[in-house]
Formats: C-alpha cells, sequence, structure tokens
C-alpha cells in the first residue's frame, strides 16, 4: 500500500509541477524559438581561384582565394546537371552522356573566357564533380576548371597571381606558335616552345575536330588527320591545298583515351619541316616561305 500511496503522490507532485508556470513566462517552451533552417547543399562559385588541385569537389577542401594571391586551378563556370543525367547515384562517369554534355558546355564556356579555344595555348581543362557524400546529398553541379601547364609536353601545374581570363587573346604567351621537336627514331619526343625569331623546325598552325566515333576507330583514322592537318597548313601559310604535301610535313597531338572519354575531341595540328632552319612565323608566308 506505501508503494501504491507513494507513487500517487509522485504522479500527483508531477503534475502539479507541470500546472505550475513561472512568473513571466506564457507556459510555451517551443513558441519562441526560430524553425531549423531547410538543409541545403553546397555549390561552388565560378570566377574563384584554388591554391591547390583537385579531381574531386569535396566541401571539405573547398578553400577559394582570390585570383590575385597564389594558385593553381580558376573555376571560369559552374553549370548544373539537368534531365536524366541528374538522376543517377552518382556523378557521370567518363564516356558517359552526362560527361559530355558538360564537357561540350565546359568547352563553350572556358574558351569564349579565355578569348580562344583552350587547346590553342599552355592551358588545362578539367571538370570537377560533387563528391559521392554531396551528390547524394543533392548536389547537381560541376566546375569548369583551368590551369595554366609547362609546356606542350609537361601538364604540371604553373602557379599563378593572376586570372586566366582573357589569357588566350591577341599575342599573348600562353599561345602556342613556334617549336623545336626533338626527335628519336622519326618520333616526336619532346617539342620545345621558341620564339619563331629563333631557328625551329614546326609551328601550331590550328585545331581539327575529330568526328564523335570511339578512340579506337579515332586512332586507326590517321588519313583524315593528316588530310585535316595539310588543310589548316595550306590556310595558315597561304599556299595551294593541291601541293602542300611537298612545301612542308606536319605533326599533330591528340586526346588521350581519358581526355576522349570526357568529351575532347580537338587535335593539335602543327607544320614540320626538316631540310632547313626557320627564323619566322610562316602564317600568311606564300609559296616563297615554304617553297617546294
Amino acid at each position: 500500500m506505501k508503494r501504491v500511496t507513494l507513487g500517487v503522490t509522485l504522479v500527483a507532485l508531477t503534475l502539479a509541477g507541470c500546472a505550475t508556470t513561472p512568473p513571466g513566462t506564457d507556459g510555451d517552451l517551443v513558441d519562441d524559438w526560430a524553425p531549423i533552417a531547410a538543409a541545403t547543399s553546397f555549390t561552388p562559385e565560378s570566377g574563384t581561384c584554388h591554391p591547390t588541385e583537385t579531381e574531386v569537389g569535396y566541401r571539405s577542401s573547398y578553400t577559394p582565394v582570390p585570383c590575385d594571391e597564389l594558385h593553381v586551378l580558376e573555376t571560369l563556370h559552374v553549370g548544373t546537371v539537368t534531365g536524366d543525367d541528374a538522376t543517377g547515384s552518382q556523378p557521370p562517369e567518363a564516356g558517359s552522356a552526362g560527361m559530355q554534355t558538360a564537357y561540350a558546355t565546359c568547352e563553350q564556356e572556358v574558351n569564349q573566357a579565355l578569348g580562344a579555344d583552350w587547346r590553342s595555348g599552355r592551358i588545362l581543362l578539367s571538370i570537377i564533380w560533387p563528391s559521392p557524400a554531396g551528390w547524394e546529398g543533392g548536389s547537381r553541379w560541376f566546375r569548369c576548371d583551368v590551369r595554366e601547364h609547362r609546356s606542350l609536353d609537361n601538364p604540371s601545374a604553373v602557379s599563378r597571381t593572376a586570372s586566366l581570363v582573357g589569357a588566350l587573346k591577341g599575342d599573348s604567351p600562353l599561345r602556342h606558335a613556334c617549336f623545336e621537336p626533338i626527335l628519336s627514331d622519326d618520333k616526336i619526343e619532346e617539342m620545345t616552345a621558341v620564339a619563331c625569331t629563333e631557328k625551329h623546325h614546326a609551328e601550331f598552325v590550328g585545331l581539327l575536330t575529330a568526328p564523335d566515333t570511339d578512340y579506337a576507330k579515332f586512332q586507326r583514322n590517321e588519313d583524315e588527320i593528316s588530310e585535316g592537318c595539310y588543310k589548316l597548313i595550306a590556310e595558315y601559310a597561304g599556299v595551294p591545298r593541291s601541293d602542300v604535301e611537298y612545301r612542308t610535313g606536319y605533326i599533330y597531338y591528340t586526346p588521350l583515351e581519358e581526355e576522349w572519354l570526357t568529351g575532347n575531341r580537338g587535335i593539335q595540328c602543327y607544320l614540320w619541316v626538316d631540310d632547313r632552319n626557320l627564323t619566322r612565323s610562316m602564317k600568311d608566308a606564300g609559296k616563297a616561305g615554304l617553297p617546294l
């Protein structure tokens, strides 16, 4: 009986305590609390620079800096994944339609910002996706990042203290121009950039866009690459297409397979002479500049 009475007494005291309102309060413990904000996914900003390289857009490593401070990456555009591409359980992979759609957007935006096609200079384009956790949490953005690299054959990033916006306009030092090739058994080992007034044997003339096919088929398509490069050389130097093969050879650089799967279809073409030294640009040089 005492236990029952004690239990009743405790309940009574508890109920009595709940019924008591301290002076100056309205008795409602939550009506004055601000509601918790809805969760939002992280989205990076365009026009920002980054002190370190990255392949995945982790929120924890996102530490943008002003572009006049030391950095290696610059985000020139931030796009949004839409439609079916946004419904997957992870960001689009290389070779997927979603990846190639994002690449096409980045290529257009980046080229416009740089002032010329990014492949016409010492610039590399990369696409940064949200982390798997970020994607799962609702992030559907992609970053279009660029960086300066050391040379045609050395992709190492160059630290900068200035934006790359407009960096390929006009007579930019970043634009590909004249080169001195280093050959080994008729294979290009390296292309060293030199001033066009110095002795050299090669010069960048332009870009081809390869057909949208599988990479193995593309690699077997050298005849079309040859035809395309010779046409570019003829237009660049101002010589007849009909006999350009007898005036110069050509060198070309193609995307790696990983770049191809991302969406890069650009082929860099260079004229090449091995029987004499060039000491000027062959732009509009005509038949006298590239004699038979």
